[in-house]
């Protein structure tokens, strides 16, 4: 059993050091043009596919808590996206079809257009007006000579997780928020 311990710990040491390790190259810039982008909003709809939808509600939850007009595009509740708000979708490996085709109505609604990615230069980078990237491994890339030991994207999935709750800090301290007043908009139909 001590064995199986040491072999747990050892791969939790190795998944920690390839998240602190791509956090590490995000840098505080792209933090603060990210939450300026929000700020700026009306309305924020978020979108993302898979484990990576996962993490961008998550994050749309987080923009909840903070008083913002943060939806998830797809729930029958989303207004829908004008002039003045920004779509915020997620696109790790550089694109999705369902990626693109939300950007292509964001745009022809005059909306902004922000895209989290690993893969910055693919095709839904190419399509927004602002590109966050976040330099983890996705499905794009985890076949190459050196792939970690998260399989397929969990290694951005996670970092996304990690900065999203990272930008919630930030925009709480620039909104003069307190952790109380996050928590008060919690729901309480749990």
């Amino acid at each position: 059993m001590d064995g199986n311990r040491r072999s747990l710990q050892s791969m939790a040491q190795s998944a920690l050091s390839g998240v602190s390790a791509a956090l590490g190259r995000v840098s505080h810039e792209t933090a603060e043009h990210m939450c300026a982008e929000i700020l700026r909003a009306g309305r924020i709809i978020c979108y993302g596919v898979g484990r990576e939808g996962l993490m961008v509600k998550a994050l749309a939850m987080r923009l909840m808590h903070l008083g913002l007009n943060a939806h998830v595009a797809g729930d029958m509740t989303t207004p829908p996206i004008g002039k003045g708000d920004l779509l915020l979708v997620s696109a790790g490996p550089g694109s999705f079809s369902t990626v693109l085709a939300l950007l292509g109505v964001a745009r022809e609604a005059e909306a902004r257009t922000m895209v989290v990615t690993a893969q910055p230069a693919g095709p839904a980078s190419r399509c927004a007006d602002v590109v966050i990237h976040l330099p983890a491994q996705t499905m794009a890339d985890d076949r190459t000579s050196s792939p970690g030991l998260l399989p397929m994207g969990s290694l951005y999935e996670i970092v996304q997780l990690v900065f999203f709750d990272l930008i919630s800090i930030l925009l709480r301290e620039k909104m003069g928020q307190s952790p109380e007043q996050m928590r008060a908009r919690h729901t309480n139909l749990e």
